[in-house]
């Protein structure tokens, strides 16, 4: 396996324990929108972290790469499950 795989699979598993831990919290009984709000909040809070240290902040040029960041992400996301339905012949739905 090349780097880049293992930085993946590494990668590809971190992402899933957060998405378990999200489940976790919905099979409690939270309602998905709070467990969602949450999740991101905390992606915000620990990207600032990583950027800007545990006393920084972002100036608004900050807030803007981690917002582009973001949308990267969701993009690339969103083009993978878009091919995984078309492959399977699966219908979507789509929304804005």
């Amino acid at each position: 396996m090349s780097d880049q795989e293992t930085e993946f699979a590494e990668f590809t598993a971190v992402a899933e324990r957060f998405i378990a831990l999200a489940n976790e919290i919905k099979s409690e009984g939270k309602p998905l929108p709070l467990v969602n709000a949450a999740l991101m909040s905390a992606s915000a809070t620990y990207s600032t972290y990583v950027a800007a240290g545990n006393q920084g902040y972002l100036k608004p040029s900050g807030v803007d790469r981690l917002v582009d960041t973001y949308r990267a992400q969701l993009a690339k996301i969103q083009e993978i499950k878009r091919k995984a339905a078309e492959s399977s012949g699966q219908k979507t739905t789509k929304k804005q």
